[in-house]
């Protein structure tokens, strides 16, 4: 397909890499000529300098030929108007990067109907959704759902003392009665599909198939069970921090926010009244202490530094925060996050990239079958797809 992305920021480059790979005809739009000329020198693609809201611009790009255009600029407005723009000229389908809350609370259906836009992505809460799903079942570190959330797929790492260590597959199904799959597992960076014979270790890390009311019953049965999480602190009062401690409240979790911007404090303390709203310093380990970080079941750092939300991870690990959840954008980061012993990292970049290569493949169903669902599982090493036959 002829796909055009306007924003050539971090999303805007996961998402070249990922549809190139894809083996689609990628152009790239940005006011940049820095960015331009590094993804042209690094992606097979056709780069365009300018602004995506000029139609000159759009008209050099080829929009009039474009199958999916995609704007993911840093302005939600720019976005909206581009998509507009676009799909006035020409381009088949559109899809705006919109982040701001009020848009996507009050008024979001009302705008891609009346701007004539075919799906709206909102990384950050994408994030904090995947986030909340790792809360509800935190024996894993990551949660997909499948066939309507009918079927659940979680990815947990082995320990040794998790009592299916040393055991085939086989054997752990005759233990075992609910329905179940592993569908996967990596071993030192290597992805397998395993049979019955495949013994499973400490330190691999598997994908387990299962009906959500089984997965909590086969989580014991293997003794594996973690408790959901009743008390919470995020670290970071960012859009995702939001979003997510939206989702916690209204499932009557006790949710903390530590943010040191004060006019920010105000702000989320009138939008969430049922959250306890700390003006302080996340990075600060006395801060962190005072506020009870040792007795509450989950820490989530999402502040804006990567390096930070590292460091504020390592912190809580070390005083035995039973779930730890760290937000990194940075890829060479996220390759060294297990090295650092964390377990549980999200990235805002790769969850938005599934989203719209998922919804790119669902265009092409002309030629083959109809993708539902798709995730990238084992590090982005293996997918899994729901499709229709």
């Amino acid at each position: 397909m002829n796909i055009i992305i306007a924003g050539c920021g971090k999303i805007g480059n996961t998402l070249i890499a990922s549809l190139v790979s894809e083996g689609h005809d990628v152009t790239a739009i940005d006011e940049s000529l820095q960015a331009i000329d590094e993804i042209t020198n690094t992606y097979d693609v056709i780069g365009v300098c300018g602004n995506a809201t000029d139609c000159d611009t759009l008209e050099e790009a080829s929009v009039y030929d474009a199958d999916l255009f995609i704007a993911v600029t840093g302005s939600d407005e720019l976005n909206m108007l581009a998509c507009f723009l676009a799909k006035k000229i020409g381009a088949a389908h559109t899809v705006a990067r919109i982040r701001n809350p009020e848009y996507n609370d009050r008024s979001l259906g009302f705008m891609r109907q009346h701007l004539d836009i075919s799906m709206s992505i909102n990384p950050e809460k994408l994030v904090a959704q995947e986030i909340y799903n790792i809360l509800r079942l935190p024996s894993a570190f990551k949660v997909e759902y499948f066939s309507r959330r009918n079927l659940e797929m979680i990815e947990l790492k082995l320990k040794p003392e998790h009592q299916i260590c040393e055991m085939n597959l086989m054997k752990l199904r005759e233990k075992i009665k609910e329905n179940f799959l592993v569908s996967a597992v990596m071993r030192n960076g290597q992805v397998i599909i395993p049979d019955g014979s495949f013994v499973l270790k400490a330190g691999d890390v598997i994908s387990i198939a299962a009906a959500p009311s089984d997965m909590q019953k086969l989580l014991k049965s293997m003794g594996m069970l973690q408790k959901g999480a009743k008390d919470v602190i995020l670290l970071g009062g960012s859009k995702i921090a939001y979003y997510l401690a939206k989702m916690l409240t209204a499932s009557g979790i006790n949710t903390k926010i530590v943010e040191k911007d004060l006019e920010h404090c105000q702000q989320l303390s009138d939008l969430l009244p049922k959250a306890v709203i700390i003006h302080g310093d996340g990075s600060h380990q006395d801060l962190l202490l005072e506020e009870g970080l040792r007795s509450v079941d989950a820490c989530v750092s999402l502040t804006g530094i990567d390096e930070e939300n590292i460091i504020i991870s390592i912190f809580a690990s070390s005083h035995n925060v039973p779930k730890v959840i760290t937000k990194i954008n940075s890829d060479e980061l996220c390759k060294m996050s297990d090295r650092l012993g964390l377990d549980c990292v999200v990235s805002p970049k790769s969850v938005t990239s599934d989203v719209i290569v998922r919804y790119a493949r669902a265009l092409q169903n002309s030629q083959g079958s109809n993708v539902e669902t798709m995730y990238k599982i084992m590090d982005g090493k293996a997918e899994v797809l729901e499709f229709k036959v």
